[in-house]
């Protein structure tokens, strides 16, 4: 692979310019870059910087579309005109009627799940057949806002239960679990934040803390003028033996939140993007600081790549009381075009308990913001806040995710409860770890092995293994004469390949963000390959240098 196509070569100060701009917002550059290459030398892009993968689950579509179709028939049933309209389903008899159709489309796709899901439902938790398919049948096809707009009654009952499942590894703490839809964990993000600052939780200026490196909206939003706390950022800098990067918390620095002026922390677990998820002395670690030193710390955890740790445990098992979960169904599902993600807190949680300790100046505002609501707007729960927050209080009658959403939401949770045997899980995470081991292989570096990881990214620090190769002096030489950004530009401009900067991300600034999710094997192969190449390359730069000098 020769790299010496000169044009649209960016100058070090070019590319010192252009880091200041998030990742994703860079990416768009990089594809420009690409672009360029791909038509100078017939080049397919291969674009591994967004995490949005290549496979769709199957199933709990299909059960969609077929549970549709029972809809519609129930829909007609009601009454049918042939200028296209039809009624709206009805409860009474509706659980016989969907047992008589299973029965006679025992063909159609999805049909023997569909069977599954409805046993489970009835076994596991005793639920009115009718009232349970008159709000399937509702929700496959929209005809009603949400209600409760929260979350809808049995996609709350089943989404609890997916979520102690593959949060809390199945044995969650006591307690009841409310959970909030929302249009995607970035939709969650943004009312966790609006929320925390409405009802006074956090105030501009506030210190807070976030576990770097992070999904760059954790540390871009921080800054913005409505928030501008003060922000400590812990990084995963704990190193092996041999040097290599391991991905977790020095001890040191988790104790920095003993200090009671932090009043928040923001966690990705497991994390994004080095994808690892805590270790289970950090985890010890953040009990005893809440246990001892700062028990008003709150807690906000983003768990979509859980499922990719096999006996995965979220903070919000571990720390109920302090903890709001995110989770979302795109990643592990194939499904971000679905927008399909929850807001967890447990029922008995610090947030309610700070609200309530608020000084009365402060509770009087709140009681005027959400007085339109209830007669007794000091009882609102933060979680129920957070829903009219959603809809600028005004607008809460019409908040909540679609039904659509929350149904596919359910069949997504069902699939997983209802599939004991854990082959898809296990097809899903043998996909990602042949990537990744094909991608460091031809990278010719070193993939400790290690059960905290998921895999779904990969961190590549080039620094790191430009000492292993070459030694401190090279190092020192990249350092000087490059810009960290150059790689990435390098790979995009002269082998038409996406990644993104690290930096971005808080990580080490001369490290490259892999997606795994959505590319194919032999895509990594070539990946791998290319960045060899190009640190080779600085090798045999710095050589001449030597020999010159």
């Amino acid at each position: 692979m020769k790299m010496n196509d000169e044009k649209n070569v960016m100058t070090k100060d070019q590319e010192q310019l252009l880091s200041s701009l998030s990742p994703f917002e860079l990416k768009n550059r990089l594809i420009e870059q690409a672009t360029v290459s791909l038509r100078s030398f017939a080049r397919t892009m291969l674009n591994a910087g967004r995490g949005n993968p290549n496979w769709i689950a199957t199933l709990p579509r299909e059960a969609f579309f077929t549970l549709g179709k029972f809809a519609m028939a129930e829909c007609r049933r009601t009454f049918n005109l042939p200028e296209g309209f039809a009624g709206l389903p009805q409860k009474e008899g509706i659980a016989r009627r969907f047992e008589t159709f299973l029965m006679e489309n025992k063909e159609a796709p999805a049909c023997d799940f569909l069977k599954s899901a409805y046993k489970y439902m009835l076994m596991e938790h005793a639920a009115d057949p009718d009232e349970m398919i008159h709000e399937w049948a509702e929700s496959v096809i929209g005809d009603q806002y949400p209600v409760p707009d929260r979350i809808l009654k049995y996609t709350e009952i089943v989404v609890v239960d997916y979520l102690n499942h593959e949060l809390c590894d199945n044995q969650p703490p006591a307690g009841s679990l409310k959970l909030f839809a929302t249009e995607g964990g970035t939709a969650a993000m943004c009312y966790i934040f609006d929320s925390l600052m409405q009802n006074f939780l956090l105030e501009p200026g506030d210190s807070i803390a976030l576990l770097v490196p992070a999904f760059t909206p954790y540390i871009e939003i921080p800054q913005l003028e409505r928030y501008r706390f003060d922000v400590l950022h812990i990084p995963a800098s704990r190193m092996s033996q041999d040097g290599l990067h391991l991905w977790q918390y020095e001890k040191e620095a988790i104790d920095a939140l003993r200090d009671p002026k932090y009043k928040a922390l923001f966690v990705i677990n497991p994390s994004n993007p080095p994808s690892y998820a805590l270790a289970k002395e950090t985890v010890e670690q953040l009990k005893d600081i809440v246990a001892k030193s700062n028990p008003n710390l709150m807690i906000v955890t983003d768990d979509v790549y859980a499922t990719y740790i096999p006996n995965f445990r979220s903070l919000l098992a571990d720390l109920p009381r302090n903890t709001i979960g995110v989770y979302s169904f795109s990643k592990y599902f194939g499904a971000t075009g679905w927008r399909a993600a929850v807001i967890a807190l447990w029922e008995e949680n610090i947030f309610d308990d700070l609200i309530k300790k608020l000084p009365s100046k402060r509770k009087s505002s709140l009681a005027h913001r959400y007085g339109s609501l209830t007669m007794r707007p000091q009882d609102l729960k933060f979680i129920d806040r957070m829903v009219a927050d959603s809809r600028q209080v005004a607008l809460n009658h019409t908040a909540g995710l679609s039904l659509p959403q929350q149904m596919q939401m359910s069949l997504f949770a069902l699939f997983s409860l209802v599939d004991t045997e854990n082959k898809y899980r296990e097809r899903m995470l043998s996909i990602i770890e042949k990537r990744l081991k094909v991608l460091w292989e031809e990278a010719g570096f070193t993939l400790l092995p290690d059960p905290l990881r998921a895999g779904y990214y990969s961190e590549i620090d080039m620094l790191v293994w430009a000492k292993k190769f070459y030694g401190q002096e090279f190092v020192e030489y990249l350092q000087e004469n490059y810009n960290p950004l150059d790689i990435v530009f390098r790979l995009a401009r002269e082998t038409s390949l996406v990644v993104l900067n690290g930096g971005g991300f808080d990580a080490p600034e001369w490290s490259v963000r892999v997606s795994l999710a959505n590319l194919n094997e032999e895509d990594y192969a070539h990946i791998g390959k290319s960045i060899r190449q190009i640190l080779t390359e600085y090798a045999e730069a710095w050589k001449k240098c030597l020999v010159l000098h």
